[in-house]
């Protein structure tokens, strides 16, 4: 099992880098949309859902690396051989998403040349989106092209990889984004979107929906459950708070969320006729707000190459720093089972290649991986609030978070949290998103070829747990044979 002196150099390059993991496509196109469908209402649970589910869930992920010292896998190891298929889980659901997220950040390079080249506004935009992402060979390029970068950094380490990344793009992102805000909040009729925007409705609160909508899209924005930040932790100094660095993290993520929705909700209120035609803009989908009704937006307004041209790079930016995280995770695991690590990304970028080109042809089956494995950080989720409750949730915290004894406040906290709320917050929000599927599928909901049904995400599932409870005991068997010395659970109490 190898160990690495590459760690990151200073504070701000770990935080600029889990900031950066957390920031992804979905704070800059999901966010805004959810956020225009309710209003300024929908600021409250999530804002609520930041502290109650994922800041506590990136807390144990960054002690978990932290102190294990390995990646997912491992580290599920580490607490109970018994658990190592749910690492293993954790581990898969993220690679699958990193092949088909790669996609994303193809997509965002080619609207950004599009956009500096002026040729955005010259295109019909709906049948060029059909046509360039339905077996089109030219996605493939952008495809390569992102992988590569992400391997390119990776490959050259922490320090002179990740962390000088981080430290350049992340802070750029952000300069970005409130370069977008401003000019938004400053268009004429803006001032509408952005009244709409920060307005509190009491009695939306009264809408179920939006609590788990709320509670979906603080689990999925922030990367809380997916391994990136116990990968990350890893390369931590050992002083590093996981606490402090968790909360820096979460509010960071949800920051560039802010600016994202003052960049679009307010220049969607702006350049369209009505409060009608702004809410069918905002509710066009994810890849219909960002692909095809944003750059119609834009060349309505003055100076708007220049403005699409930001709001694709900062997409790109937000893109390729999460993407980044999700290829150190699988290099992660790799070095952990003794390959050197720029073997182990060059292998993984030709995997991500080949892995990601169904979702580059065919919007369909991209549409299909997002939905199966999406649902699938939810569980990832709870497999952490397991594993927690493995150990004890106040010897979690006693042994893996904090050095020194909790106070039996904070203590009584932290076991209430993961013994109770953050168990039912993933039974209402997994049963939620079924019940979901049935209702859009309600007579083909148990078919495991349709895009978006249940059968097709217990297939998906069911497969991939069986093969990791088939491979536990052969990652078991190779880690005693490295001899890791580190102590167990029991050793631990």
């Amino acid at each position: 099992m190898q160990k690495s002196n590459d760690l990151f150099s200073s504070r701000f390059g770990l935080i600029a880098a889990t900031i950066g993991m957390a920031v992804g496509a979905g704070n800059i196109w999901r966010f805004p949309r959810l956020a225009g469908q309710y209003g300024g209402t929908f600021l409250l649970p999530w804002l609520l859902f930041l502290f109650i589910w994922s800041i506590p869930l990136l807390i144990v992920e960054f002690a978990l690396g932290r102190k294990t010292q390995l990646g997912v896998i491992g580290s599920f190891w580490k607490v109970d051989k018994k658990l190592t298929w749910m690492g293993w889980f954790v581990a898969f659901c993220t690679t699958a998403i990193l092949f088909y997220y790669s996609v994303v950040c193809g997509w965002s390079l080619k609207y950004f040349i599009l956009s500096v080249s002026g040729r955005i506004f010259k295109i019909d935009h709906q049948a060029f989106w059909q046509s360039f992402t339905h077996l089109n060979p030219e996605v493939l390029i952008y495809l390569f092209l992102s992988i590569g970068f992400g391997v390119f950094i990776i490959y050259r380490g922490i320090g002179r990889g990740i962390e000088k990344f981080s430290k350049i793009i992340v802070p750029s992102l952000f300069v970005l984004l409130a370069i977008a805000a401003l000019r938004a909040v400053t268009l004429p009729g803006a001032g509408a979107g952005v009244t709409y925007f920060w307005k509190i409705v009491p009695a939306k609160l009264l809408d179920h929906r939006l609590w788990l909508d709320a509670l979906s899209q603080s689990a999925w924005s922030t990367g809380a459950g997916w391994g990136l930040l116990l990968t990350y932790a890893i390369y931590a100094q050992q002083h590093e708070n996981p606490v402090s660095n968790s909360f820096l993290t979460g509010i960071g993520n949800n920051l560039a969320s802010l600016f994202a929705g003052l960049a679009i909700i307010p220049t969607v209120f702006a350049l369209t006729p009505n409060f009608t035609a702004a809410m069918q803009t905002l509710k066009a989908g994810n890849q219909g707000l960002a692909f095809i009704s944003l750059p119609k937006l834009f060349a309505q307004m003055p100076a708007g190459l220049f403005f699409v041209s930001i709001f694709f790079l900062a997409l790109f930016f937000a893109a390729m720093s999460s993407l980044v995280s999700m290829i150190e995770l699988t290099t992660r695991i790799l070095i952990d089972f003794g390959i050197p690590r720029k073997k182990a990304v060059l292998w993984i970028g030709g995997i991500a290649f080949l892995m990601g080109s169904p979702s580059a042809l065919s919007l369909k089956f991209f549409d299909n991986q997002d939905w199966v494995w999406g649902l699938g950080l939810l569980l990832s989720g709870f497999f952490f609030i397991f594993l927690v409750n493995r150990i004890g949730p106040e010897v979690f915290l006693n042994h893996w978070v904090l050095s020194a004894k909790a106070r039996k406040r904070s203590a009584v906290l932290f076991k209430m949290l993961f013994r109770f709320l953050m168990p039912l917050q993933f039974i209402l929000m997994i049963g939620w998103w079924f019940f979901q599927s049935v209702q859009w599928n309600s007579k083909t909901w148990w078919q495991p070829f349709r895009t978006f049904s249940l059968g097709t995400v217990f297939l998906q599932w069911l497969l991939v747990i069986a093969i990791g409870i088939a491979a536990a005991a052969i990652f078991n068997r190779w880690l005693q044979k490295q001899n890791i010395k580190n102590r167990m659970l029991n050793e631990i109490r």
